[in-house]
């Protein structure tokens, strides 16, 4: 299967930068929304069309995608840059990560549950702000654990970077009535077991909420 890493810019000219209020809501939870409808744009090429690719927001604004075909053009987006994505990885191969993620898990009785505010809901009401970060890289940690025992990689150390609670907007809901997702942002070093297992899920994406920018997983070569 032939993968595409893509870097997508908003365009500069007058009719991107009239949509820039739309666009870039200042509520991070409308802007996420937004964003996944804007990176829809580029991506469904057709009303029947199924996500077939995973994203996530750069600090500058700017997005990071892989994909199983190259992103549309469109006079809102500079032009992209896009390259085939194809690593070379063999088992025993260390891998510095970046992976903003919704780590969650089944609880019994089929609801899931956000690993991390679990956690930290289980706390007594003086602890939880100063051990938030402490819980979320203990438990994010444990999921990435998780997830590698059947994706191919054994994690070697994670911490987290950020973990923060978003509020999305549902058509004709109220606030209280809004999807909330946690989004926990984890960094770290894995090692690979598995290079073809590995890069499948590297495909498909780690964690739940990949339509709302999380499961991308950045890799580099441990220096």
């Amino acid at each position: 299967m032939t993968l595409y890493f893509s870097h997508i810019r908003l365009a500069r000219n007058p009719s991107a930068r009239a949509l820039a209020a739309l666009l870039r809501p200042t509520e991070s939870g409308e802007r996420v929304s937004a964003q996944h409808h804007l990176l829809w744009s580029v991506f469904a090429d057709s009303a029947e069309r199924e996500r077939d690719f995973l994203w996530r927001e750069e600090r500058d604004g700017s997005f990071l995608t892989l994909s199983a075909r190259p992103p549309l053009q469109t006079d809102l987006f500079q032009p992209h840059q896009v390259k085939p994505y194809a690593p070379d990885l063999s088992p025993g191969e260390h891998l510095d990560f970046l992976l903003r993620a919704n780590a969650t898990r089944m609880r019994r009785g089929g609801k899931r549950e956000d690993v991390v505010k679990a956690a930290i809901d289980a706390l007594e009401q003086r602890e939880r702000a100063g051990r938030r970060m402490e819980i979320a890289s203990s438990e994010g940690k444990a999921w990435l654990e998780r997830q590698g025992e059947k994706s191919g990689f054994r994690v070697m150390a994670a911490v987290a970077e950020d973990y923060a609670t978003l509020s999305l907007p549902r058509p004709g809901a109220s606030h209280r009535n809004a999807m909330r997702l946690g989004i926990l942002d984890l960094s770290g070093r894995i090692e690979i077991t598995d290079p073809a297992l590995f890069l499948t899920q590297m495909a498909q994406g780690f964690g739940r909420a990949k339509s709302f920018g999380c499961g991308l997983m950045l890799i580099r070569r441990t220096r």
